[in-house]
């Protein structure tokens, strides 16, 4: 079963991810991290960077794989995932932009970008923290519902209901969001030694219970983290309300060992 820890507040749970992060960089400083964009990791970003400052980590060998791209959108545009990154991760957190990876979202290189990308995660020795977070209908990365759970990097249709989800990205525009990405597959992001789940708010509820609670299923992607070794969910309340087991969850939490680290 995946850990559970039912928090306060999204900085709550952004000084959580921050810390295991952190201390997993004085580890190895070699660390690969798997990185995620929208709004859900924003204030864990925030929190390691706090964090990476406060204790003077050095992070100049810390490599990164982003989650996904969009098809056909100039890596300048300023909802890249190529600046999203930048903008939110390598720049407050101080990484090396050299050692952090984005798919490859050009229409003329999508044969072979998905294997590419994967084999570049391979040879970095793969990820060993995925920080994800999980779509209203259950998708991670952009492997929406339907999505293979063994499925590796490739090219993927956005459904409707995702484009609109990120019109806010675009001035509410629907037109500019584009129709194809490129993402992580569930059976890229699942080789990943540990996977960190955050997700604020009720209406991430139903999917939240049916990532944890609900059976294994490709029509709901996150479910998959249930067959993974290590994989964390850290939520808010208002997202744990429809789990038949948030007061357990919350009992294991409180009486985690010491030894036992995140």
């Amino acid at each position: 079963m995946a850990e559970v820890i039912i928090v306060k507040s999204q900085e709550e749970a952004g000084e959580i991810y921050a810390y295991a992060v952190a201390e997993a960089i004085k580890a190895n400083p070699r660390l690969v991290l798997g990185l995620a964009t929208g709004s859900t990791p924003h204030t864990a970003y925030q929190a390691l960077a706090a964090r990476v400052k406060d204790e003077n980590i050095d992070v100049s060998h810390v490599q990164g794989f982003a989650l996904d791209e969009y098809v056909g959108l100039d890596p300048s545009h300023p909802e890249s995932y190529h600046s999203v990154i930048r903008r939110e991760v390598i720049e407050p957190v101080g990484l090396n932009p050299d050692l952090i990876h984005v798919p490859n979202g050009a229409v003329e290189s999508l044969r072979h970008a998905g294997a590419d990308y994967d084999a570049a995660i391979e040879a970095a020795g793969g990820v060993d923290i995925q920080i994800l977070g999980v779509g209203t209908d259950g998708h991670i990365g952009f492997n929406e519902p339907g999505s293979s759970l063994a499925s590796p990097t490739r090219m993927k249709t956005l459904t409707e209901q995702t484009r609109i989800d990120n019109a806010r990205f675009f001035d509410g525009d629907l037109d500019q969001v584009p129709t194809h990405c490129i993402t992580q597959g569930v059976g890229t992001i699942m080789k990943a030694r540990h996977l960190v789940l955050l997700a604020f708010g009720s209406a991430k509820a139903d999917a939240v219970a049916a990532s944890i609670e609900g059976p294994i299923t490709a029509m709901c992607p996150a479910s998959a983290l249930q067959m993974h070794p290590h994989a964390t969910f850290i939520i808010d309340e208002a997202a744990a309300e429809k789990l038949q087991y948030a007061q357990y969850y919350a009992w294991v939490a409180k009486n985690k060992p010491e030894w036992q680290k995140l």
